[in-house]
C-alpha cells in the first residue's frame, strides 16, 4: 500500500494526515504551538515552531501508523494565507512572522490605495486589508528599518516550511494572490506594484501551481521528520484553497462554508472574468487555471473559543453548547456579531469590535452561547448575499471545519442560507485538499477532478425549515444594522484599548 501526507499549517496547529490510494485516513497528528500578541492588535508567530512542530507531527505520524516511510510517495501542504516571513540572504527570519489576523496595518492599507488607485482592483483584484502581506512589507519598512535592511526576500508560511523541509524556495500561485503583489489574471507577480513600492523582483519566490513538484525531503529534513528522502514534494496551497480541494468545489456551481479560526464562503470561479468589484476576495485556486470567489469572517471560530475561554472555561465545547437546540432561532431577541477582532466581509474595519443585542434577565448562558452560533452564520451569510446579488446561484453549500460537527450548527447553516448544506462523510479540511494535490502529483489520479471522485466522500444532507428560514430572514436584516449603528461608537472607543 502506498500514501501521501497532507500537512495543514493553521493558526494554532499543524496537522498531518497520512492517507491512502483509495481516500481512507490512515493516521493523523496534531502539534500546538504559540502566538504572541504583543499589543493590541498584533499576532505573530515564531516560524522555528512551525517546523519543530511539523516534525514532530510528521513523526507522530509515522509512528501511529507504523507504515514503512518509504511507502509514503508524496507530500504536499496547506497554510494559513498571508503571513509574512522576511528572512536573511541565508533564508534565516529576520522577525518573528506578522500573521493574517495581525490588524496593525491600517496606515500602510491607505498607503497602497493612494499609490495604486484603479490599479489595485484591477491587477491584484483585492482591496488593501490589513490582513494581507504586502501592508506587512511596509510596516517593516517603515518601523523597523534595521531589520528590513537584513531582509533579502519574503515568503509566507507554508513555503518557509518547506524550504526548511527541501532547501528551495517557491510559492504557489493560490497562495501568492493574497499578497497584493501578483497580477491574478496573468498569474505573474507584478512588475506596477513592485515598483510603486520600490520592492526588487529578488524579493519575491519563483511561482508555481499548487500542484507542483518542488524537490523531494532533504537529508537533514528526513532525519528530522522520519520521512524518506525519496518522498516527493509538492508546492501546496493556501487553506482556503486546499479546503475547496479537500470539500470537492472543483467546478462551477459549487460553494463551500468553511468554519476554523476564521470563516469563509467561497464559490468557484471557471476565469477570472468576474467582477465583484474588490467587496470579496478574489483568488487563483489551487486547480490550475482556476479560480474562486471569497469572503471572509476574521473570527467565526474563534468567537465561539473566546466565548468558552470567558464564560466556560475548562469545559468542552458539547458542554458548553448544552441546552442550545433548546432555544427557539432567534436566542429570544438576542444578537451577537463576531466583530471581536475586527471585520474582513462585507465590512473591512479592523476597528470594529463585537456586541451583544438585546440582552434582558431572562437570558441564560444558553442563549448567549445560540447567539454566538447564529452571529457568526450571520456573518458568513453576508458574503452569500453579495454573491447573491451579484447573480451567483447559491443553493448547495459544503461544509466544513468547526461548524461541521456539530448538528445544531449545520441545520441553522442551512435555515440562515437559504441553502441545501452537505456535511461530508471524511471531512479533513485543507489537510486533505493537500493530501489531494499530492496524490495527483503522484500519479495515482490524472486530475484534481477524478481525485475528489474517489476522496471526498458526502455524507448528510440538511434542507432549509421555511418557516425558520423566513425568521432568520428577518433576523439577519436587523444583524445587518449593528454594524453601521456601532460604527461610531467602536472608533469613540479605539483610544481606550490598549
Amino acid at each position: 500500500m502506498k500514501y501521501v501526507v497532507g500537512v495543514d499549517l493553521g493558526t494554532s496547529a499543524v496537522k498531518t494526515l497520512l492517507i491512502d490510494q483509495a481516500g481512507t485516513l490512515h493516521a493523523e497528528a496534531t502539534r500546538e504551538y504559540s502566538l504572541y500578541h504583543d499589543k493590541a492588535g498584533w499576532s505573530e508567530q515564531d516560524p522555528e515552531d512551525w517546523v519543530a512542530g511539523t516534525a514532530g507531527s510528521l513523526q507522530d505520524l509515522i509512528v501511529k501508523s507504523g507504515v514503512n516511510p518509504e511507502d509514503i510517495e508524496g507530500i504536499s501542504f496547506s497554510g494559513q494565507m498571508h503571513g509574512l516571513v522576511l528572512l536573511d540572504a541565508n533564508d534565516r527570519p529576520v522577525r518573528r512572522a506578522i500573521l493574517w489576523n495581525d490588524t496593525r496595518t491600517t496606515e500602510q492599507c491607505r498607503e497602497i490605495e493612494r499609490t495604486l488607485g484603479d490599479k489595485l482592483l484591477s491587477i491584484t483584484r483585492n482591496p488593501a486589508l490589513e490582513g494581507f502581506t504586502l501592508p506587512k512589507i511596509l510596516w517593516v519598512k517603515q518601523y523597523e528599518p534595521e531589520v528590513f535592511a537584513r531582509a533579502s526576500h519574503f515568503l509566507l508560511p507554508k513555503d518557509y516550511l518547506r524550504l526548511r523541509l527541501t532547501g528551495a524556495k517557491h510559492m504557489d500561485l493560490s497562495d501568492a494572490a493574497g499578497t497584493l503583489l501578483l497580477d491574478i489574471a496573468a498569474k505573474r507577480w507584478s512588475e506596477d506594484v513592485l515598483s510603486a513600492f520600490e520592492i526588487p523582483a529578488s524579493y519575491c519566490p519563483p511561482l508555481v501551481e499548487a500542484g507542483g513538484y518542488v524537490g523531494a525531503i532533504s537529508a537533514e529534513a528526513s532525519q528530522l521528520t522520519g520521512l524518506s528522502s525519496s518522498t516527493k514534494v509538492f508546492a501546496g496551497g493556501a487553506d482556503n484553497a486546499c479546503g475547496a480541494i479537500g470539500a470537492g468545489i472543483l467546478s462551477p456551481g459549487l460553494t463551500l462554508c468553511s468554519i476554523g479560526t476564521s470563516g469563509v464562503i467561497l464559490t468557484y470561479e471557471a476565469d477570472a472574468s468576474a467582477d465583484y468589484e474588490g467587496k470579496v476576495h478574489f483568488f487563483n485556486h489551487g486547480k490550475e487555471n482556476a479560480f474562486y470567489a471569497m469572503g471572509v469572517t476574521l473570527a467565526a471560530g474563534y468567537s465561539l473559543s473566546w466565548f468558552r475561554n470567558t464564560f466556560a472555561k475548562g469545559e468542552t465545547f458539547d458542554a458548553m453548547l448544552e441546552g442550545v437546540n433548546d432555544i427557539p432561532a432567534g436566542s429570544n431577541g438576542l444578537l451577537f456579531t463576531p466583530f471581536i477582532v475586527g471585520e474582513r466581509t462585507p465590512h473591512a474595519d479592523a476597528k470594529i469590535r463585537g456586541s451583544f443585542i438585546g440582552i434582558d434577565g431572562s437570558h441564560t448562558r444558553a442563549h448567549f452561547a445560540r447567539a454566538v452560533m447564529e452571529g457568526i452564520t450571520f456573518s458568513l451569510n453576508e458574503s452569500i448575499d453579495l454573491f447573491r446579488a451579484a447573480g451567483k446561484t447559491v443553493d448547495t453549500i459544503v461544509s466544513i471545519g468547526g461548524g461541521a460537527k456539530n448538528p445544531v450548527w449545520l441545520q441553522m447553516q442551512a435555515d440562515i442560507f437559504r441553502a441545501n448544506v452537505v456535511a461530508l462523510e471524511n471531512e479533513q479540511g485543507p489537510g486533505l485538499g493537500a493530501a489531494m494535490l499530492a496524490a495527483v502529483g503522484s500519479g495515482w489520479y490524472p486530475t484534481l477532478d477524478a481525485c475528489g471522485e474517489v476522496f471526498v466522500k458526502r455524507a448528510r444532507t440538511y434542507y432549509p425549515n421555511e418557516n425558520t428560514s423566513k425568521k432568520y430572514e428577518q433576523l439577519f436584516r436587523i444583524y445587518q444594522q449593528i454594524y453601521t449603528q456601532t460604527k461610531e461608537i467602536n472608533e469613540s472607543l479605539h483610544a481606550f484599548r490598549s
